[in-house]
């Protein structure tokens, strides 16, 4: 065990947890608020960003990893999100044919 490991303990972990704990209670305050869809989303995304980014951050040990690592799992994970993204509008063809296909 190196000694990065030894004196940081549970106590960061705890923190984050409850941080989590306390991100997932604001979802649950925005999803009982009287306020439009997209705002309800705009806001829920945010929230969602935030947690899975600290989730991504401290659980998965990114936090100590190299800048440069870090970056790259941050612009792959967008390249993914982006990637599928485009896909989705291929799904449509499913439902409403091929346009000009007659």
């Amino acid at each position: 065990m190196t000694t990065a490991q030894e004196h940081n303990g549970i106590g960061k972990d705890l923190i984050v947890y409850v941080c989590l704990l306390a991100l997932a209670g604001v979802q649950f305050v925005i999803a009982y608020q009287n306020i439009d869809a997209s705002q309800m989303l705009t806001r829920m995304l945010v929230v969602a960003c935030v947690e899975a980014g600290l989730a991504a951050l401290f659980f998965m040990h990114l936090w100590t990893e190299k800048r440069g690592f870090l970056l790259f799992v941050a612009v792959f994970t967008i390249a993914v999100l982006l990637g599928l993204q485009y896909g989705w509008t291929d799904s449509y063809r499913m439902v409403t044919g091929a346009p000009f296909s007659h």
